[in-house]
């Protein structure tokens, strides 16, 4: 009972409140329209019994009480078929395209609905609006997968031609000068080769063009591979490291998570402070896996929180040194596909941040 009245009292809010009040909590279209029926219903009890009494009070009359009753029960009963009827005409049509619109919001364009199932023309019609909007949304987004992996590949084939006959001019030349020009040339076809290259990863996760080949592997030793495979970063700038890693045996894409501990690693390589510290913790439950890096860096700004793990998206910070903005984006997308979280926070010390990946057992 008391539930019930919480609801009445909440439709009560809504009714009577300013429709732009943002902080408004919303409704449900059933319980709207069920709170409209019954106040409909309770005005028309009101309405009946002052009536009944203003007519006996001035002509003498005398409403029978069963007759009374019944016109209640009939209006009681005309009202729950009215509610029926609209919930399932009005209400129903509008639930099932707002599903559909969330589908699309979270970037499935695959939702068509049947403008057909409905008698109301207006609720056709968004149908059919949608039904286009999402047949233009799926041909562009068809369109723009295949132009990023076709212009990616074609670019793979001039870059390394340019890379080898540059590693073949290292032999060659005659100066320091053109030394430098070479090395310069080295490094940034293989910036543009990463780039490349992450490119078509991340457009092949995000149109399942990677099969989810799941294996049981040692996460632990997977991840003191990735510090190893950067040492050469970490020993030049004179990181510590203080790993402490349970052995855990997981089961996942091992060459994906791959991606996701080196890119992390390496991030916080780059932009960790000469002479540093990086902490790498590997922890378990029996729900979950939780692997947390922690550096000495600048740490990361509150705005960069919410978007640094977008595409193409680099901190201010970044632009001093390498990356494309792709990495986190990919580390994102894989961890999604495990089922898991990823994370970024500043450490209670105001020094460095946390990334932390959370993935399911």
């Amino acid at each position: 009972m008391k539930a019930l009245w919480n609801r009445f009292t909440s439709f009560l809010s809504h009714l009577l409140s300013p429709a732009r009040d943002e902080e408004k909590k919303p409704i449900s279209l059933r319980y709207y329209f069920f709170w409209v029926s019954a106040l409909i219903l309770a005005g028309a009890l009101i309405f009946s019994s002052l009536f009944s009494s203003v007519i006996t009070y001035f002509f003498g009359e005398v409403i029978e009480l069963s007759i009374y009753w019944y016109a209640i029960l009939l209006g009681i009963i005309a009202g729950v078929i009215t509610l029926i009827f609209v919930s399932k005409v009005v209400a129903r049509p509008i639930v099932a395209l707002n599903e559909a619109m969330k589908k699309v919001a979270a970037g499935d364009f695959t939702p068509k609905l049947d403008s057909h199932s409905s008698g109301i023309h207006e609720i056709r019609e968004s149908y059919e609006s949608f039904n286009r909007m999402t047949k233009e949304l799926a041909s562009t987004e068809i369109l723009q997968t295949d132009f990023v992996s076709n212009v990616s590949h074609e670019f793979k084939t001039p870059i390394n031609a340019i890379e080898g006959y540059t590693m073949l001019l290292e032999d060659t030349v005659v100066s320091d000068e053109q030394s430098e020009y070479v090395e310069k040339i080295l490094y940034n076809t293989k910036r543009l080769s990463e780039l490349v290259g992450s490119i078509l990863l991340l457009s092949k996760l995000e149109n399942k063009g990677i099969q989810n080949r799941f294996e049981f592997f040692c996460l632990d030793e997977q991840i003191r591979k990735a510090i190893v495979s950067l040492e050469h970063k970490w020993t030049v700038k004179n990181i510590e490291f203080d790993a402490d890693m349970e052995t855990i045996v997981y089961r996942g894409n091992e060459a994906l998570l791959y991606h996701v501990f080196a890119n992390l690693i390496d991030n916080a390589i780059k932009f960790n402070r000469e002479n540093g510290k990086i902490t790498v913790r590997l922890t378990q439950n029996e729900n979950t896996v939780v692997f947390a890096v922690s550096d000495e860096g600048p740490g990361v700004g509150e705005n960069a929180k919410h978007h640094i793990f977008d595409k193409f998206y680099q901190a201010n910070n970044s632009h001093s040194g390498e990356g494309n903005g792709l990495g986190l984006a990919l580390v994102k997308r894989i961890v999604d596909i495990h089922n898991g979280k990823v994370s970024v926070e500043n450490n209670e010390d105001g020094i460095g941040c946390t990334f932390t990946v959370t993935l399911p057992k």
